[in-house]
């Protein structure tokens, strides 16, 4: 486990602006961006020192995002101004474990992060699962958008969404398999009970990305199921795809995005309900009490109605002047009492 202690040279690789200050410097530009993500397993031998390097290489680059590096590979999504696209490029193949990296770009641009993180983890995407219940050079096999839509038709497979039930429930391939989790730690052996019985099966997994989808096929084939395979590039490569070759979308309803799009429409179908009055809509809102931050589905008449809150009580909290919400918030059991939520608590964005 690596330690390190900050030092005084280290002040400029962190974000020093507040949120208001980034969001007018965002308003300034006077360019587009490109959103994209990526990510590789690979050993990287010392994540602090990647870390800083490219810290300080994008945001001379004014790249924008949120990155996590351990010592098992990097996780990316991130906003590239499109004139230092080319640069951006550089900074990867300059490195022998970013080089020739895959590239997955928005399936519908938009205003996504509003500065730079990058972090240093235990793992880039958090099982939090024994090292011993999982080999990553033994993966499931990789399909193509047309190869994956061939193989749910097969009525001996089974499709798995390997994503977090707030994602799914405003999109997911028609016949999958939806876990009802809220984080990343709950999901693998939450999979694996559900797919009780089933070994023998073709088990398809997909994610928005690809990233959940590797280490939770090697997970099941671990855990003995024959035949797992993965959807190359996830919803997000699956969406390019089906627009430019002209195939059936066997995904429905929007794909949800952990940045402040929340979501990129893939169909016109609306699968899910606003959280308050029970009308179709998709739309994610992040409740805007500031002692919440509740993340649920709420319809435009409801978001003026409630002021943008999940509750009434949130509504009359949010309404409270500054200094007594921060009298309040120091006393969780009077926060709670005005708090009271109307959907399940996700607290962070995080897959």
């Amino acid at each position: 486990m690596h330690s390190r202690v900050k030092k005084k040279d280290d002040r400029f690789l962190f974000n020093q602006k507040d949120r208001e200050q980034l969001k007018a410097d965002l308003a300034e530009e006077n360019f587009k961006r490109r959103t994209c993500s990526f990510y590789r397993y690979i050993l990287i031998d010392d994540p602090h020192v990647l870390r800083d390097e490219l810290y300080k290489d994008w945001f001379d680059l004014r790249i924008l995002g949120r990155v996590y590096i351990a010592t098992e590979g990097i996780n990316a999504q991130i906003s590239v101004p499109e004139p230092q696209w080319d640069q951006f490029l550089e900074t990867l193949n300059s490195r022998s474990v970013l080089t020739s990296m895959p590239l997955k770009h928005a399936v519908r641009e938009g205003q996504s992060f509003i500065k730079l993180a990058i972090r240093v983890k235990q793992e880039i995407v958090a099982y939090n699962i024994p090292a011993d219940q999982y080999d990553m050079n033994h993966v499931g096999g990789y399909l193509s958008t047309g190869e994956f839509n061939k193989a749910i038709d097969n009525p001996d497979s089974v499709v798995v969404d390997m994503r977090n039930y707030y994602e799914s429930e405003v999109g997911h391939f028609k016949t999958a398999v939806l876990p009802d989790v809220e984080t990343s730690r709950d999901l693998l052996p939450h999979v694996k009970n559900l797919l009780k019985g089933q070994e023998e099966k073709e088990v398809l997994l997909y994610c928005t990305g690809g990233i959940r989808c590797e280490k939770a096929s090697a997970y099941l084939l671990h855990h003995g199921f024959k035949n797992v395979k993965q959807l190359e590039g996830g919803v997000i490569q699956y969406a390019h795809d089906v627009k430019a070759q002209q195939l059936d979308s066997k995904f429905i309803g929007s794909n949800f995005v952990f940045d402040d799009r929340l979501e990129e429409r893939i169909t016109a179908d609306v699968i899910s309900v606003c959280h308050q009055c029970g009308m179709a809509c998709d739309t994610h809102t992040d409740c805007m009490n500031q002692a919440c931050h509740i993340l649920f589905i709420q319809c435009p008449d409801c978001k003026t109605a409630f002021n943008g809150c999940c509750s009434a009580a949130c509504q009359e909290f949010a309404a409270l002047p500054l200094e007594e919400q921060w009298l309040l918030r120091k006393d969780p059991e009077k926060v709670v009492s005005k708090t009271v939520h109307t959907a399940r608590v996700k607290p962070r964005l995080t897959p």
